[in-house]
This record gives C-alpha cells, sequence and structure tokens, in this order.
C-alpha cells in the first residue's frame, strides 16, 4: 500500500506541510523533512522551485527565488532525495509547476520518483485533459499518485471528474486567491467546505491555501481528513530554520505546547 493511503487510513487530523527545496540553504531540504517529521507533521510536500510560480503569493515566491539562486534544480533535487528515506518515513510528495518536469522528461521524472520514494505529486497548472490524454499511464505505471486542486468556484461536474481520476488525495483550495497565510476562517469558507462535504467524494480531501495556525487547522480537520500549510511555514523557515524552531511550529499547530 503506498504510504500516502496507509495515512488516510491510519490517521485523523493530517498535517501535510509544504516547504521550498534548496531554501533557505542548499542543502537544508533533507534536513528539513527529517526535522519536520521528528516534530509531527503527517506528510510532506517538497516544491520544486520555478522562475514563474504564479500560483503563489509573495511569500512561496521569495523561497523559489532564493532556491533558484542558491543553485536548486529539479536534476539536483532528485541528487538530494536520494538519501530521503534514510531518515524519513511519512509520506512526500513534489509540488510544482509542469514546465520544468516536462523539460525534464515525464518518464524520467517518474522513475526517478520512484526510485528516491516519491509517493506522489502535485501538480497545479497541469491540465486535466492533458494528464489523461498524455501522461496517466506513466504515472499509474510508476505507482506515483496524481493529486488535483478544486476551489470554491470549481462546478460540481468538475470535482466529480477530478474525484474519478485523484488517486492520493483532493487539494481543496480554501478560496480563490493565491497561496499565502491568512489569519482566521474567512468568510463563505465553511459553506464551501459544507458543500463538498455533502458531495461524499471516494478520495480523502485535505485543504491548503491559508492555513497557518492552530485554528484554521482545526476548522480544518473539522471538514476534511487534515490540511496543508505551506506559506506560513516558509515564513517560518525565513525567521528560524533550526530544528527547535521547526518543533515549536508544528507543535503550536497541532496545539501541543
Amino acid at each position: 500500500m503506498n504510504r500516502i493511503e496507509q495515512t488516510f487510513k491510519e490517521k485523523v487530523d493530517i498535517l501535510n506541510i509544504y516547504f521550498t527545496a534548496g531554501y533557505p540553504r542548499f542543502d537544508d531540504t533533507i534536513r528539513i523533512a527529517k526535522a519536520l517529521e521528528d516534530a509531527g507533521a503527517d506528510m510532506l510536500e517538497i516544491g520544486i522551485p520555478f522562475s514563474d510560480p504564479v500560483a503563489d503569493g509573495p511569500t512561496i515566491q521569495e523561497s523559489s527565488q532564493k532556491a533558484l539562486e542558491n543553485g536548486m534544480t529539479l536534476t539536483k533535487l532528485f541528487d538530494q532525495l536520494v538519501s530521503l528515506r534514510e531518515t524519513v518515513t511519512i509520506p512526500v510528495l513534489l509540488m510544482g509547476y509542469v514546465n520544468p518536469i516536462i523539460q525534464f522528461g515525464i518518464s524520467q521524472f517518474c522513475n526517478k520518483c520512484v526510485e528516491v520514494g516519491i509517493d506522489g505529486v502535485i501538480v497545479p497548472d497541469l491540465p486535466m485533459q492533458e494528464y489523461l490524454k498524455v501522461y496517466q499511464h506513466q504515472f499509474k505505471k510508476s505507482g506515483i499518485k496524481n493529486t488535483f486542486l478544486i476551489s470554491p468556484n470549481t462546478s460540481n461536474e468538475r470535482i466529480e471528474l477530478i474525484d474519478g481520476h485523484t488517486d492520493g488525495f483532493i487539494y481543496m483550495v480554501s478560496s480563490s486567491s493565491i497561496t499565502g497565510a491568512k489569519s482566521g476562517v474567512q468568510n463563505g469558507q465553511v459553506e464551501y467546505y459544507k458543500r463538498i462535504s455533502a458531495m461524499n467524494l471516494r478520495n480523502p480531501r485535505l485543504i491548503g491555501f491559508g492555513i497557518s495556525d492552530k485554528e484554521t487547522f482545526k476548522t480544518a480537520c473539522q471538514h476534511a481528513n487534515g490540511a496543508i500549510i505551506g506559506s506560513a511555514f516558509v515564513k517560518e523557515l525565513k525567521e528560524d530554520a533550526s530544528e527547535d524552531a521547526i518543533k515549536k511550529f508544528i507543535k503550536g499547530i497541532k496545539g501541543q505546547v
């Protein structure tokens, strides 16, 4: 059983943490991944730096730019990830834009994911129809879970299509905006959460975008299987990327301090 499936089967209130590969320092990727697992994160998303991250807010854009300046590339990321499974046992996904993956080569990308122990991918700008026609076979052959995003503006028809072709989890974007930590639960979000819950989708769901603290994490867990935190954690790394700071951040989100 894939590590993602196992986690959703065994755990509730899942905390999935995003961070950018090669940030704040080039060689921080594995260290941060291990520190996050040790601190209590249930799942990780490692961001592939890209020069034009259109869906990301300023915090993640800045981290991506810094990682590129540090010399991070997809090839070098896979070189780092060779040692990933020596210390990290929880599910790990790669999140990035489709352009660098296509330039790397879809077949080679999937093979490298298998080689280093990556469980799934999130490619926000990969069109569903293109995935189904061109890439789905390769991902399924490799056993790599492909997660798609939905938002408050996504029609029920498209949500059902995504549910039928997603085999990891559904990424529920909490609002129709770019990524970024926001304070509190925004107007209309709970109604959106309830609408999706009522659809009885076959896939588990994690809520992301704007999840930044214990309150927003708790609310997300009431309406889905857990939540994804990105910008708030990346902002923390900018201030202090030490193991102690990472532990304090995770414990604070989970209400364990």
